[in-house]
């Protein structure tokens, strides 16, 4: 069995949980968050902690629900407490980005904008220089996603760098054709 599955989730004073089933719902300062844990998980809430359970039987195919399930309940716990960051940044003559609203428009050398709709419940940012941006927001599947979408749109290139990277990334350079002699 899991080893992280089974340790308790702490819960901050200021967190609610309602659990119904397989059904979680976590409310916090920073907003509420609800999940369908994986099929035959129970979650218990005592004394400030909660604590996920394993399915009944387990086989083959629900032998992993149980960490995932904790991960899943710890990660929306953290998300309404302190809130979840990917910061990006782009590299290059000429690439920038602008944010209008809820639109995000990235110019990286190609012949047209890019132009990405930020999800509800994410809060975009862009610097003065137009070269890094932060997204935030309470669910780590959702900022995840966005921050990855938009750096596939100029994944950065070996040689000179260019292109969209997370913050800390290291790019492994290489030498170009006049670095062979």
């Amino acid at each position: 069995m899991s080893r992280i599955g089974r340790k308790p989730v702490g819960l901050p004073d200021k967190v609610k949980i309602a659990v119904d089933g397989a059904h979680v719902c976590v409310e916090g300062p920073l907003g509420k968050l609800e999940q369908t844990l994986p099929l035959g998980l129970t979650v218990d809430v005592a004394d400030g902690l909660a604590k996920v359970n394993p399915p009944p039987q387990i086989n083959r195919t629900n032998k992993g629900f149980l960490g995932l399930g904790r991960a899943l309940l710890a990660n929306m716990v953290e998300g309404v407490t302190k809130g979840y960051e990917r910061k990006l940044i782009i590299t290059g003559v000429g690439y920038r980005a602008n944010l209008s609203g809820d639109v995000l428009t990235l110019q990286l050398g190609f012949s047209h904008d890019v132009i990405v709709k930020v999800p509800q419940g994410v809060k975009c940012d862009v610097d003065k220089g137009q070269t890094k941006l932060k997204f935030s927001g309470i669910d780590k599947q959702v900022v995840g996603n966005i921050a990855a979408r938009v750096r596939n749109f100029k994944l950065a290139e070996p040689y000179k760098g260019k292109g969209i990277t997370y913050e800390g990334e290291v790019i492994r350079r290489k030498v170009g054709k006049a670095g062979d002699k």
